[in-house]
């Protein structure tokens, strides 16, 4: 930095702007946006001369001139660029300023640096509007550099450091695309349900969605509060039930007047209620409902087992069969317990379904996204690209352009296969066995794309053992139309398939892996009536951030990640 002790000459603050300070003022705030000043073509320099308020955070600060001014540089999360801000000791307490973490709102005027500098432009603070102290003896998140484990066990201040805004931004302009995207192609996005009776996958790696278990657990302590009655409290509530009951009949047969056996009919109204509630509560036991034996799921709060979805593909169909093109978007759950870089207990999908389409349409479509994907971050977010690049992954932007420019290969199954056991008979040695059969593993698809072919590989017509009772058995009887879509550095991107249309065929095919009908009925329902020729896929959206940033830990790339042991705030 710059010693700022003598100010540059006044000449060069009198640039004119057209952009006034109104015009840069964010619309629900009282502030401007460090992007709009830092991240204009100029830097920000043709802003020089023009009053503006700022918010943010101090990344790093320091005291200059015997402590008579501070330096800080100042984000606000808007761009990974910082603003340098001068503030006079005559201003306010430097000591407190300059502190990792403080939050600051400061009102001044934007001046061209000295010759030299790095910035562009610079902001000489004028007034300071507010002040959030930071401890630095408590405070988790210092200037100096952390890993990304580290940063884990802060969930909610990690936000703060540069890596992990970064990633945020780069979330949401993904985000962003993906409707772009669909919107742009006459896709309707269709919010599928988070709580589902289905399970997708077959796989049974569901979280069960149930209040049995808190019900179970207050009936308890209510009676431990207040106890259920005795069988001979339930006896003499029955004896007073009867003797009322008499009463009544006595009185009618006396033909007694009418005033004195509604009055009775009353007091014996009252005993059974008595009665009722007695026995209910006589009837309770503590612990989890059952019936034959089994949970009792006919109590649960749905009247039968529920979970959260592990895919919204099934019932996104559903519209499919009547829109035509829809996508979903949204988080799905997997009780799975794996420890991997790779997997999340909860993550986020993106699901179109495309009816009258095959596979070779199924496998265009996610192609096309992919590339859009990527040509969207080089367009958008290339400044927190560059971050990426620079402190991660510096081939990551190369990959982004490789991606977005280049077509993709297309084999079958059975060809990668073949090519995977030549590279075995040319030396390369895999951990995991290479037979006609297997589910390809990791290493396989990052071989075939980053070694053999150097670019995307869609991979077609799996083995149908390996793949899920929806996809679409083709005539050898053998294969599935599926597809993956194998990406350098994640390996698979996305899984789709051309759907099973034929209600005989797929009816077979649940059956054929021990799947029970009755959940399905809907399902099928839609091969019955109007049956149509479909297709989709899904995109993991945490392993398209893994491919575009580079970084390596799928915890990393998710604002709250869940995995077996952890579920922070």
């Amino acid at each position: 930095m710059a010693d700022h002790s003598s100010e540059p000459p006044v000449s060069e603050l009198a640039a004119t702007t057209l952009n006034d300070a109104a015009a840069l003022k964010a619309r629900f705030s009282d502030r401007v946006h460090i992007k709009s000043i830092v991240s204009r073509p100029d830097g920000g320099a043709g802003l020089a001369g023009q009053r503006v308020r700022v918010g943010g955070w101090v990344k790093t600060g320091r005291e200059q001139g015997k402590n008579t001014f501070a330096f800080l540089e100042l984000n606000d999360g808007s761009c990974p660029a910082n603003l340098q801000v001068i503030v006079d000791a005559a201003v306010a307490d430097l000591g407190q300023l300059v502190l990792t973490g403080t939050c600051v709102v400061v009102e001044g005027v934007l001046k061209l640096p000295p010759e030299g500098t790095k910035q562009k432009v610079e902001l000489r603070v004028e007034q300071v509007i507010h002040v959030g102290p930071v401890d630095p003896s408590k405070y988790p998140i210092p200037k100096t550099r952390l890993t990304l484990e580290f940063l884990r066990e802060h969930i909610h201040l990690r936000p703060r450091t540069n890596t992990i805004s970064a990633v945020a931004r780069i979330r949401n302009e993904l985000s962003f695309a993906t409707h772009s995207f669909f919107q742009e192609h006459g896709f309707l996005y269709v919010h599928t349900p988070i709580i589902t009776t289905s399970d997708c996958e077959g796989a049974g790696e569901m979280f069960q969605v149930t209040t049995l278990i808190n019900e179970a657990e207050k009936l308890e302590r209510e009676l431990i509060v207040n106890p259920p009655p005795s069988k001979a409290d339930v006896e003499a509530a029955r004896l007073m039930d009867k003797e009322k009951g008499e009463a009544v009949a006595q009185l009618k047969a006396s033909k007694a007047n009418k005033q004195d056996i509604n009055s009775a009919v009353a007091e014996l109204k009252r005993a059974r209620e008595n009665v009722s509630k007695l026995e209910e509560r006589f009837n309770l036991k503590p612990g989890i409902p059952k019936k034959e034996g089994k949970i009792d799921y006919g109590q649960d709060f749905f009247g039968r087992q529920a979970f959260l979805t592990v895919s919204g593909q099934l019932q996104v169909e559903t519209y499919a069969c009547a829109l035509s093109s829809v996508y979903t978007f949204g988080p799905t759950f997997r009780a799975e317990q794996s420890h991997t870089s790779r997997h999340l207990a909860e993550f986020w999908m993106v699901e179109p379904e495309i009816a009258f389409a095959d596979l070779k349409d199924d496998m265009n479509c996610a192609e096309a996204y992919v590339k859009y994907l990527c040509q969207w971050l080089l367009d958008k977010c290339l400044d927190d690209m560059e971050f990426m690049a620079k402190h991660i992954d510096k081939s990551c932007i190369d990959r982004l352009r490789l991606v977005a420019s280049t077509p993709f290969v297309r084999i079958s199954y059975t060809e990668a296969v073949e090519l995977l056991q030549q590279a075995v008979k040319d030396g390369k040695k895999f951990e995991n066995k290479v037979e006609w059969g297997i589910d390809l593993a990791s290493e396989h698809e990052r071989y075939l794309t980053e070694v053999k072919f150097q670019k995307p590989v869609i991979v077609y017509n799996y083995p149908k053992g390996i793949k899920a009772f929806y996809m679409r058995l083709n005539d050898d009887s053998k294969t599935v139309a599926a597809m993956d879509v194998l990406v350098p550095k994640v390996g698979e991107l996305i899984g789709g398939s051309q759907r099973e249309e034929r209600y005989e065929n797929i009816k077979e095919r649940i059956l054929e892996m021990g799947l029970p009908l009755e959940p399905y009925e809907w399902y099928l329902d839609l091969r019955r009536f109007g049956t149509v020729k479909h297709s989709g896929f899904g995109l993991g959206f945490e392993r398209m951030i893994l491919f575009a940033t580079g970084i390596d830990n799928i915890r990393d790339v998710i604002p709250f990640p869940r995995y077996p042991g952890r579920a922070d705030l």
